[in-house]
């Protein structure tokens, strides 16, 4: 066991940082333009997202975004509002580099899913194959991590994918386990390498038995580091061999070079909405690990181009990254069975389910515009993602709101980029 966490933290000090200099042709457009009547989007409406959130950017709501939409494959829409800086002084340009937090996931989803088309990993695996240290796990009765029971089975690779391992975040609770855990996948890569990070999980009981909760929280972290036993890699350099480079997404990583630091975007120094200090640095130093759950960096065109490979069934102008079969699999519900908490948070109401690493939109009612098959996922400093099958409608919302507001501008850019839709 001690040899397998000693390579997997000698994996963790090798990834690659984003290409520190490519030339303007090295990387293609965000994808092929179209103009927005062609596609069955109105200018005018369209212009609606500019009137309110280069206004609210102007009365220092937050400090900048950037909105790409692309439908039936073609991009209709990428522009970029307020500023880059906190400060407020430097235009947001359109290939602005934010921090993507929870966006982070469906990428640690999808080199899961790489994994397991090539019969190196199965959805079914135990954790402890790659991980032996997290064997035999056991579960804290109410969140007491004095009194535990034995887990029913393992934790399974399916599990750490739809958030049903038992393994929580400590910012989602106030029970005596919640205070032991990280706060968040950010937090753990900043006070772990790889091998504290599974040996602090192991040390520690889960909060409920494997596969009977939804629990969001650090489960893509440890699903992370089954991607890098199983591959042999580090997360982000399989990303960026077998996902972001054939896709042509060159300012996407888990570092920030310094040449590109003047691209960073950052929030205002405090939240409008609670005046609590805010601050973002993820990707600006090296983690101690690549979370697979919050510690890539990406810009809207770059996320646009994951998130239509993803929409059009694992491919993108001839470069397959997937099959259509695994793309469907990670993008249906896979909830039946399972308590799912996130039914009764905004903006996900009852209307939602969960599939392997981004959220599923089920029929019925729910708190933003879209229709059933719907699927994305969103990040805690203010980006948001979601592909309407239906639609044919790809969008990608870029912003540093990490404060109370980003719900807000979630559901504001949800409706704004809907109700631009004519055709």
């Amino acid at each position: 066991m001690k040899k397998l966490l000693l390579a997997t933290m000698a994996l963790a000090l090798a990834g690659p940082a984003l290409a520190a200099d490519p030339s303007p042709q090295a990387a293609p457009g965000p994808l092929p333009r179209a103009t927005p009547q062609s596609v069955g989007l109105s200018p005018e409406r369209l212009a609606r997202i500019g009137a309110v959130l280069g206004a609210d950017a102007a009365a220092g709501q937050f400090s900048g975004a950037v909105v790409a939409i692309a439908r039936r494959g073609k991009l209709a829409y990428l522009e970029a509002f307020g500023h880059l800086d906190g400060s407020r002084t430097r235009p947001m340009p359109r290939d602005a580099i934010f921090p993507l937090a929870s966006m982070t996931k469906p990428m640690a989803g999808v080199a899961t899913l790489l994994l397991l088309e090539e019969g190196k990993l199965r959805l079914n695996d135990p954790v402890e194959r790659f991980l032996p240290a997290l064997a035999n796990r056991r579960v804290a009765v109410d969140g007491n991590p004095e009194n535990t029971v034995p887990a029913t089975r393992s934790i399974r690779v399916l599990d750490l994918m739809r958030h049903t391992s038992g393994i929580m975040s400590g910012a989602y609770g106030t029970t005596a386990l919640h205070r032991l855990l990280p706060a968040g996948s950010g937090v753990a890569a900043q006070n772990f390498n790889a091998e504290s990070f599974i040996q602090r999980m192991a040390e520690l009981p889960l909060m409920y038995q494997p596969g009977t909760i939804w629990a969001y929280g650090i489960s893509t972290d440890v699903l992370g580091l089954v991607a890098e036993r199983a591959s042999g890699q580090r997360l982000g350099a399989l990303l960026e061999q077998r996902v972001f480079r054939p896709l042509g997404m060159a300012d996407t990583g888990f570092l920030v070079p310094e040449a590109k630091h003047g691209r960073y975007a950052r929030p205002l120094p405090n939240d409008p909405m609670g005046g609590a200090a805010q601050r973002v640095e993820m990707g600006m130093a090296p983690p101690g690990f690549d979370c697979g759950g919050a510690c890539a960096v990406s810009t809207a065109g770059d996320y646009l181009r994951f998130a239509q490979m993803l929409a059009n069934g694992g491919v993108l102008e001839g470069r397959r990254i997937l099959s259509r079969s695994t793309v469907t699999e990670m993008t249906r519900d896979h909830m039946e069975g399972i308590r799912f908490p996130l039914s009764e948070r905004r903006p996900y109401s009852g209307a939602w389910g969960f599939g392997l690493t981004v959220a599923v939109r089920r029929e019925g009612g729910a708190a933003m515009l879209g229709n059933a098959g719907a699927w994305g996922w969103d990040g805690a400093y203010g980006t948001a993602m979601w592909v309407d099958p239906r639609e044919q409608l790809v969008v990608v919302f870029m912003a540093s709101i990490p404060g109370q507001a980003r719900v807000h501008y979630r559901e504001t850019i949800n409706a704004l980029v809907h109700q631009a839709i004519v055709d």
